[in-house]
């Protein structure tokens, strides 16, 4: 679809397409209304695909007091993993404790404790006398609380983690949260969107939010980002879920209140030069600053940083020299045995948090996370908040949309968002004949590509040749899925493909930059680019991994 082909009346627009935006998307569709979301450059395109990849309910958000914000993730973290088996999923963390700085042993666990309290389910019934006597256990009734963390002494702690700092140590904790490819739950999000009947745009850029002379919001003037063709689309409603953008469209109307950019930035490494299993969430030896470690999709990402971003918004975001000694520092002191160095490093990666701020000259990492809405005549703004969220935050933004949707009934709050393990089963089943011809894949191969393509995996997997079910080296990405994403995934750009739709630019070094010429042959019949665009594409491409995503010069 262009935006010559989008209908002129919409119930809803909603502007901006990360996480937030494509979570309203996807709540909204529930109630068969038309909407409509539009992203000025790529989907995800910003600080929803190079967060850390963490679905969590932010253990630093108690020691904070923002204990409504960390119970809010829990749950929402909880739920995610019952029902996107392959695209969230449980991740073991390992947190050390050392006697020469960092939290203490009880103040750590009293912090984890509360956080299993957090996301214990209430459901209960009611069961007869015959009935409970049965069988108690399966009737639901649990003797003792069993908790999702331990403690393991010294010694135990460095059996599960051989390449930890020794000195000092004097044990440490094991408890989970969990990990996701965070553009793929955006692309996610938008796709089964669209397969419910919404509609959703990228390089499309708002230029005007066009109001009546009451001052009510009327619709908006779109406008291609590379084409330059325009439309004037009419809507009651417009939900500005532009992150760090908010403000653009529509200042805060609380006094002193306004987005603060903060950069977090991140280091990957290839698994062999920091081979972690488990994640870790590890205290920084300058400044007390959470960082972790986190196992994905076959590398080691490192991170994050979190520094106030004074560059133009519009441009890519990089990590600076002073970020990538800050990360390095921490590595060397609390890995000392693995000599890792700063040219290790596959790549880089940073995003800008839309984080509200009061201007107090506060810490960037003690500033509020909490999400904050307003409405003025038709415009619904949403800003701040955190990806594990999306949900409540979506409907926030929908019930604050609700004045102006006076022929609209909003529906399926607290339904599932994504089809859960039974689904996945079931598309499991189904892939028997498939399976038999190409007998190499796995239950985890299947299990990943279901939680990233929902009712796409039928065609990749029905599609592609024996050896695209083969990983690109050293990642857990399929070559059959750069086909899939070309020909259904709104590309516009190579960076589109190997950024966002697939994370090989991430992942594999020198962005991918060997493999370019198996992708061109995989991708061509699907983008139809000729010779020029080709290589107009790879030098673009790459000039723009030296600049975001290489090391800073």
């Amino acid at each position: 679809m262009n935006i010559s082909e989008l209908r002129q009346n919409w119930d809803i627009i909603i502007i901006g397409g990360g996480v937030t935006g494509a979570g309203i998307l996807r709540e909204a569709v529930r109630s068969g209304i038309r909407v409509l979301l539009i992203e000025q450059k790529d989907f995800a395109w910003g600080t929803s695909s190079r967060s850390s990849k963490l679905v969590h309910g932010g253990l630093r958000y108690l020691k904070q007091g923002k204990f409504l914000l960390t119970r809010d993730s829990v749950v929402e973290r909880e739920r995610l993993i019952r029902e996107a088996p392959g695209l969230v999923e449980r991740l073991k963390f390992l947190m050390p404790i050392y006697g020469d700085y960092g939290p203490g042993k009880w103040l750590v666990k009293a912090g984890l404790s509360l956080y299993d309290l957090m996301a214990m389910k209430l459901d209960h019934r009611f069961y007869d006398r015959k009935e409970f006597l049965s069988d108690p256990c399966k009737a639901g009734f649990k003797p003792a609380l069993l908790w999702d963390h331990r403690f393991y002494d010294r010694e135990e702690f460095l059996s599960v983690s051989p390449y930890i700092r020794p000195k000092y140590l004097t044990g440490g904790f094991q408890f989970s949260d969990a990990g996701v490819d965070d553009a793929r739950l955006v692309l996610r999000l938008i796709h089964d969107s669209m397969r419910l009947g919404a509609s959703a745009l990228n390089y499309t850029a708002v230029t005007e939010i066009l109001r009546n002379h009451r001052g009510y919001v009327t619709g908006v003037h779109v406008k291609d980002s590379e084409t330059q063709a325009e439309r004037t689309l009419f809507s009651k409603t417009v939900i500005n879920a532009t992150g760090v953008w908010a403000e653009t469209l529509h200042p805060s109307p609380v006094p002193n209140l306004h987005i603060r950019p903060l950069r977090g930035s991140h280091l990957i490494f290839p698994f062999r030069v920091l081979p972690a299993e488990n994640a870790f969430l590890l205290t920084h030896p300058r400044d007390n600053r959470p960082v972790f470690v986190i196992p994905w999709e076959g590398a080691t990402i490192f991170g994050t940083t979190d520094v106030d971003h004074k560059q133009e918004l519009s441009l890519e975001p990089a990590i600076t020299q002073a970020e990538v000694s800050y990360l390095t520092e921490a590595l060397q002191t609390l890995f000392p045995c693995l000599n890792i160095s700063e040219t290790d490093c596959l790549s880089t990666m940073a995003g800008v948090r839309p984080v509200l701020s009061k201007g107090n000259n506060t810490d960037p990492s003690k500033e509020s996370r909490e999400a904050m809405v307003w409405a003025d005549k038709g415009l619904v703004t949403i800003t701040g908040g955190k990806l594990t969220t999306f949900r409540r935050l979506a409907w926030d933004a929908l019930n604050a949309a609700k004045p102006f949707l006076s022929s609209v009934r909003l529906k399926g709050e607290g339904e599932a968002i994504f089809s859960g393990k039974e689904s996945y089963d079931l598309m499991r089943s189904q892939a028997g004949a498939w399976e038999r011809e190409k007998s190499d894949i796995s239950d985890v191969i299947w299990r990943r590509l279901c939680g990233r393509y929902g009712n796409g995996v039928y065609e990749i997997v029905e599609t592609s040749e024996p050896e695209a079910a083969n990983h690109i080296p050293g990642t857990h990405t399929l070559w059959a899925e750069l086909a899939y994403s070309a020909k259904h995934e709104q590309i516009r750009h190579l960076s589109d493909l190997l950024l966002r739709r697939v994370r090989i630019g991430l992942l594999t070094p020198q962005g991918g930059n060997d493999y370019l010429d198996r992708i061109r042959k995989l991708c061509e019949p699907a983008l139809s680019w000729d010779n020029s665009r080709w290589e107009d594409e790879i030098k673009m491409y790459m000039k723009l991994w030296e600049n975001a995503h290489a090391l800073p010069k």
